[in-house]
């Protein structure tokens, strides 16, 4: 398993910014797709952005020109870009490893953290 720890969230108001990280621990690291999941209270968790092993990266409509995921490889690390922050973009937001982007949030592969706190707020 690919042990995963979320940082980087915090209070920001609408408008601005705030860039998550997800370390990573394992084996094979880079052969894995990587992702964010975000959860608010009384919804079910969403993909909010997949990159794979190759560097493609795929996003959910809703951050789509405002979110920006990459990944370093020698860092073990993957990284969310979250730029014109809405209060709608409030949640616990997650990282997660898998062998696909299909399997983002029902994968064996990554074993998840507690997640970081984002509280768009004014």
């Amino acid at each position: 398993q690919v042990q995963l720890v979320e940082s980087g969230g915090g209070l920001v108001q609408p408008g601005g910014s705030l860039r998550l990280s997800c370390a990573a621990s394992g084996s094979a690291f880079s052969i894995y797709a990587l992702g964010w999941y975000r959860q608010a209270p009384g919804k079910q968790r969403e993909l909010v952005a997949g990159i794979t092993s190759g560097g493609s990266t795929r996003y959910a409509d809703s951050v789509k020109g405002r979110f920006t995921i990459s990944r370093d490889n020698g860092r073990y690390t993957v990284y969310l870009q979250m730029n014109l922050l809405k209060p709608e973009d409030t949640a616990v937001y997650y990282c997660d490893a898998a062998r696909a982007l299909s399997e983002l949030g029902f994968s064996p592969v990554g074993s998840w953290g507690q997640g970081t706190q984002v509280t768009v707020s004014s």
